[in-house]
């Protein structure tokens, strides 16, 4: 008797005949989290302001916290820009080289930057650069310099003599 006749089932380890349809995404969506002009997510551009911050008020180069992580001074300025994603594990590297937990990394972040999140850039909210206001006296150079300087000062009076020397130039009282 020929086979041709008989329909025979599959076998379990047969492949299926099609393959299941892809997820269809919308065209020019990113799923990496990059906006639509190609400029960075706000999100990862706050974590990498984070990452400057304490590497600069800890007082280290780039080149140093580079060989702290395997990595190059570039690299780590592509963090610090945010045109790098970091990963959770490099993350948790920066967390243990920084000593900041985790959370520091989006910790202040503005409702703005939350806003665009990865998800959001997906579902088309978000298609161009957000503009982040930078007027933060924090996130300056010259404050993190004068932070760290005067932290090495050893004497508690000579410190205070400095605060007071500095609000009274301010006019803070």
């Amino acid at each position: 008797m020929s086979r041709e006749g008989i329909i025979m089932p599959p076998r379990k380890s047969a492949k299926p005949a099609t393959k299941p349809a892809k997820e269809v995404r919308k065209v020019g969506r990113s799923t990496r989290g990059r906006l639509d002009d190609g400029s960075a997510n706000p999100i990862d551009v706050h974590v990498g302001a984070r990452i400057r911050l304490r590497r600069t008020l800890l007082g280290m180069s780039q080149e140093k916290l580079g060989e702290c992580l395997g990595l190059t001074f570039q690299q780590v300025q592509k963090y610090e820009r945010g045109a790098n994603r970091v990963g959770a594990s490099r993350l948790f590297d920066l967390s243990r080289v920084l000593d900041v937990r985790v959370g520091y990394f989006f910790e202040e972040i503005s409702d703005t930057a939350q806003a665009a999140s990865p998800v959001e850039v997906i579902r088309g909210n978000v298609t161009k650069s957000v503009e982040i206001p930078d007027d933060d006296p924090m996130a300056r150079r010259e404050t993190l310099e004068l932070v760290r300087a005067y932290f090495t000062i050893a004497d508690p009076k000579v410190r205070d003599q400095v605060l007071s020397m500095a609000k009274a130039l301010g006019g803070a009282k």
